[in-house]
């Protein structure tokens, strides 16, 4: 009677034991079937940015060199580096810091901000509170809006960095704002730069703004044209790809942030806006594991080198008379942030360092 009951229970045991194991599969599967390309960041900041919006409240979080809540009259350039997909803001913290010493910048007139966008993985595993803005996937990329807890788009985050900036009680001698990001972080710059709603809150208090955009995947076209074999901007043919021309390659469904302006309003802004794009010489592997390979981003090219200088290409080629913008290839370098954004022309873009010839 006593053996039979301790199988009894044994057997119960098991039972339980497998129930549970079940239960943590069925969650760990569910988790990355839902972002299966993610894994969780080690780190997420303390320090937190208040959004008010008319929908309600949220939090960001962020790195920040100086408590930006208090006036930094001694300010005069903010520096914003955006991480790539792995989200890390920590790492490119530390990169901006290593490139402000490099360019021998003065920590005390530089602003260091490293905004942290943040997937739904990354909360569920940090166990953060339900206010902070998080976004499925890399969907923060392109100004999509964030899925908790409120609808806002990473660039209305952006944007609320903006309107800080701007405040003349907190930074009332600030001459320059710089937005920098390599990777997955280049393409959010350079679609911000395509999109941003209110830097005239900046430009029209005399406020130098500029767009580093380094080693992205992809950039956002204007029309449906690609490069062709020789890198020649050409019409598109759809039938290769029919979401070629889909935002963030192209012009069509763009999102709720920038529908409101055509092509060609939001290409006028572009052009008119000061952009260094920045490639490695060595980042030309068409088999890169962090290369977009979509069809959509195929047809600007085979990989980042070919898809940079294409790019380049084909917005001089629209704008003939001229544009604040300029390429540079930094040589032996493959897909490297650090080595990147503390390159000679990253410096010279973000700092006014000398080195890097236009």
């Amino acid at each position: 009677m006593t053996l039979n009951l301790s199988r009894r229970i044994a057997a119960l045991c098991m039972s339980a034991g497998a129930a549970v194991l079940m239960t943590f599969a069925q969650s760990a599967f569910a988790v990355h079937a839902y972002e299966p390309h993610l894994k969780p960041v080690a780190t997420i900041s303390d320090t937190r940015f208040m959004l008010d919006t008319p929908q309600g409240q949220a939090q960001f979080p962020l790195y920040l060199s100086k408590d930006w809540n208090v006036a930094q009259p001694q300010v005069t350039r903010a520096v914003i580096v955006i991480h790539g997909k792995l989200r890390n803001a920590d790492v490119y913290f530390r990169t901006s810091q290593n490139a402000r010493d490099t360019a021998h910048a003065d920590p005390d007139a530089t602003l260091l901000i490293a905004p942290q966008f943040l997937a739904t993985l990354d909360t569920r595993v940090h166990d953060e509170p339900a206010d902070l803005l998080r976004w499925t996937g890399d969907a923060w990329m392109g100004g999509e809006a964030a899925r908790a807890p409120l609808p806002i788009s990473s660039y209305e985050v952006l944007d609320a960095i903006v309107a800080r900036l701007a405040d003349r009680k907190l930074f009332p001698n600030l001459r320059h704002v710089v937005f920098a990001g390599h990777s997955g972080g280049g393409q959010i710059v350079q679609r911000y730069a395509v999109a941003a709603r209110n830097i005239a809150a900046l430009t029209g208090e005399g406020i130098d703004v500029r767009y580093v955009v380094a080693s992205p995947s992809t950039y956002a076209y204007f029309d449906a044209q690609r490069p062709n074999a020789q890198g020649i901007a050409a019409p598109f043919d759809a039938a290769q790809c029919p979401d070629f021309n889909q935002w963030k390659y192209g012009m069509d469904n763009r999102p709720p942030y920038l529908d409101d302006r055509t092509p060609a309003q939001l290409e006028a802004i572009y052009a008119s806006r000061r952009v260094d794009y920045l490639v490695g010489g060595a980042d030309d592997d068409p088999q890169q594991s962090a290369l977009d390979r979509t069809c959509a981003a195929e047809a600007q090219g085979p990989q980042r080198a070919a898809r940079a200088e294409a790019y380049y290409r084909y917005i001089q080629s629209r704008h003939p008379d001229g544009l604040k913008q300029h390429f540079h290839i930094v040589p032996g370098v493959g897909h490297d942030g650090a080595r990147m954004l503390t390159s000679v022309c990253a410096l010279s873009a973000m700092f006014d360092t000398p080195g890097c010839g236009q």
